[in-house]
């Protein structure tokens, strides 16, 4: 069956909104019917090879939809369910998650690799990150269609699947943000914006959110920020400035470049915590003397997907947004049509916050 997809035809080039064959669902996998995805910054990140996947690709890997079909074995899910994408699915059996940390998974990106569609002329298409989001429909594993819990809009529940993931895991997985600690989040777009929600929601005291564009004060208070620096080389002076002269007990960097993750870490208390989200590219390097690394005492950690267990945190995340703690709306900043895709990724490489979500 015929449906409308983001192709990626190669590292580099730009997208192409085209027509793709998408066979039935076999055995242990979920047909679905989008109901949006979010335009998130590791799309971007794939097309342009600082993550490396198998191509030409069907990208989009943050989605909500609607189960229309299922294959021999499926039984969590069946048509007519509501479910989000989970494009890093844990196999179980890895030494990581023997270790339960499933967020680091040997073998969650397989799949990446499989041929999940065709063009029209018959080359075989991979799914960028597991779950080819940026489509009308997709086939995916059985273990990348979680079940939406009741009282979730379809369309927000799209952000479920990676921005609020990883914002709530990093503050309150990797970084274990206690109440009344301050935080400082570095870079205003839909994760950062998903985590100065989850630092209101750990109860910190003061949430500074530090941003390169004054456009998104706006965006950053109405998700939790008591304040907001504009960023400079200045920055850290300015956050010591806001605490008392310490520094914030916690840094969460959501950018992935050098130069924020040095203020991150130059932000953050004696003692205290900081935490990299961003992806980076390998040319981003950061480096640390080791007079201040004993001086200091911080904690420097990267953080995957949030250090998330999406089967466990997605019926969390969807009680929040219940009881009104977590409003997803709110990190929706522009909806689109497939087609406008292109345009967003533009945006993002502009710097323009928030999180666009394509509405089929």
């Amino acid at each position: 069956m015929a449906v409308r997809a983001a192709v990626l035809p190669a590292i580099g080039a730009p997208l192409e909104i085209t027509g793709i064959e998408l066979p039935d669902p076999g055995p242990g996998q979920v047909r679905v019917r989008l109901a949006a995805a979010g335009v998130c910054h590791s799309d971007l990140s794939l097309s342009d090879g600082t993550m490396r996947v198998p191509v030409p690709a069907v990208l989009g890997h943050e989605g909500a939809g609607t189960v229309v079909a299922v294959g021999e074995g499926v039984t969590h899910v069946s048509p007519g369910s509501p479910v989000v994408l989970n494009w890093a699915p844990s196999c179980g059996s890895c030494h990581a998650c023997a270790l339960g940390e499933v967020w680091l998974c040997a073998n969650a990106l397989n799949g990446a690799a499989d041929v999940h569609a065709r063009t029209t002329d018959g080359t075989d298409l991979h799914p960028g990150l597991n779950v080819a989001a940026f489509a009308e429909e997709t086939v995916v594993a059985a273990s990348c269609a979680l079940p939406l819990p009741d009282g979730v809009p379809l369309v927000d529940a799209a952000l479920l699947g990676c921005a609020v993931l990883t914002g709530y895991g990093a503050v309150h997985h990797a970084a274990r943000v206690r109440s009344g600690e301050t935080v400082a989040v570095f870079g205003v777009g839909g994760v950062g914006l998903a985590t100065l929600q989850a630092a209101r929601i750990a109860g910190a005291s003061r949430i500074i959110a530090v941003d390169v564009s004054p456009g998104k004060e706006e965006l950053a208070r109405a998700a939790g920020a008591t304040d907001y620096v504009l960023a400079s080389g200045d920055t850290p002076r300015e956050i010591r400035g806001l605490t008392g002269r310490q520094g914030v007990d916690v840094s969460v960097e959501c950018v992935g470049r050098a130069v924020s993750i040095r203020a991150a870490w130059e932000s953050t208390r004696r003692g205290g915590r900081t935490t990299v989200v961003g992806i980076g590219g390998k040319d981003q390097q950061v480096t640390f003397n080791a007079l201040e690394l004993f001086h200091w005492g911080r904690t420097l950690s990267g953080c995957v997907y949030g250090n998330s267990d999406p089967s466990r945190d997605v019926p969390l995340l969807a009680e929040h947004v219940r009881e009104g703690r977590l409003d997803l709306s709110t990190l929706v900043t522009d909806r689109i049509t497939l087609e406008d895709i292109p345009a967003a990724f533009e945006n993002m490489l502009a710097g323009k916050g928030g999180r666009a979500v394509v509405v089929f």
